[in-house]
């Protein structure tokens, strides 16, 4: 059996030339990452932040082959975002003879996330990759990690602590960059005018306040004639996106635009369009993730484009916990690069989608 000291030898550029690109080739605002198979591409760090190794960490080498590793879910996985991020942690284990994964699911409840990761650790746990259900709030988990030297990799959220000291990194997208890139999909829709509605995140996360954020700035700076007039949390769920997109159409029914800040919010918003009798192209719509049904549905007329939040985590995850262990630098946050759908690639990358 291979040892996870002879695996961590094997760098992130090993894994990016297998996905066809050079280290650092690719970027976080470009359209298009350079696999084909769907995997994540890290962009090349511009302020990552200090980099982190083990002696830094002052942590011990694990053998992800014989020590125990944990991967804490946050959210139930009805969304296709978390079955396909799950799936992954656990395909890129297997392959990677991961000897003992053990996973857990918080079912979208914060406080059995903490008793979750609190239980890893006394479990034993030597890794801890974790997707925060919110940003805030870690304090017991990263104290007990930290006493023990376990390293942590959250992915998909960033926890507000201090990478390399109370965790070790962030891996995951760019969401300011995110929220700017939908602005532009959708100032283009409008033609630089119209009121348009924001179908909100939930709350206490920095995807939902970062995403905001960059669509708010990028219209700012980009299209005055352009009004936000609604704003409301969906969640990041289908059900409520449809609620609050029908409560949109009573309140506003001048809306030409909808951002959603999630696939599944707007998945619900053509429900609701659907309902009032509103036509594919009627109010434009965008929205962010890459699910196949979202993209189905920029085919289909009823979404403008989407911007991609890839949920493939697996191989990257891996990866830099072998290159941690293994004594090279790792940045403080590996941001990845994200596609974009749009009515011109929709079809044909149907089948990368998620």
């Amino acid at each position: 059996m291979t040892s996870f000291r002879t695996l961590a030898v094997l760098s992130l550029a090993a894994v990016l030339a297998a996905a066809g690109c050079a280290k650092g080739e690719s970027t976080a605002s470009g359209p298009e990452p350079a696999a084909g198979d769907g995997r994540q591409v890290a962009s090349t760090p511009s302020a990552a932040g200090p980099a982190c190794t083990l002696e830094k960490f002052g942590g011990q080498p694990f053998d992800l082959t014989k020590d125990m590793v944990g991967f804490s879910q946050s959210e139930k996985e009805a969304n296709p975002f978390r079955i396909a991020e799950t799936k992954s942690i656990k395909d890129e284990a297997r392959k990677l003879g991961v000897g003992n994964l053990r996973v857990t699911n918080a079912q979208s409840q914060f406080s059995k996330q903490i008793s979750d990761v609190q239980q890893l650790i006394a479990q034993g746990a030597k890794l801890l990759v974790i997707a925060p259900l919110n940003s805030d709030g870690w304090e017991p988990v990263l104290a007990q990690a930290k006493q023990k030297k376990i390293p942590i990799v959250t992915i998909d959220r960033k926890i507000n602590a201090e990478p390399c000291t109370d965790f070790l990194t962030f891996i995951g997208s760019d969401f300011y960059e995110q929220g700017r890139r939908a602005a532009d999909q959708m100032i283009a829709a409008l033609g630089g005018k119209g009121e348009v509605a924001i179908l909100l995140g939930a709350p206490g996360n920095n995807v939902t306040t970062d995403r905001t954020k960059g669509f708010k700035d990028r219209v700012a700076e980009k299209a005055p004639g352009i009004r936000i007039t609604f704003e409301q949390t969906g969640e990041f769920t289908r059900e409520k996106g449809q609620q609050v997109t029908e409560q949109l159409i009573q309140s506003r029914p001048g809306t030409n635009g909808i951002y959603a800040e999630n696939d599944e919010m707007a998945l619900g918003a053509v429900t609701a369009l659907k309902g009032a009798g509103k036509s594919p192209g009627d109010v434009k719509m965008v929205s962010i993730d890459g699910t196949r049904a979202a993209v189905q549905a920029i085919v289909d007329g009823w979404l403008h484009a989407v911007v991609e939040s890839n949920p493939r985590f697996g191989p990257l995850a891996f990866e830099t916990a072998r290159k941690f262990a293994g004594g090279q630098e790792i940045p403080a946050n590996v941001v990845i690069s994200d596609r974009e759908y749009t009515k011109e690639n929709a079809q044909s990358s149907l089948g990368q989608a998620y």
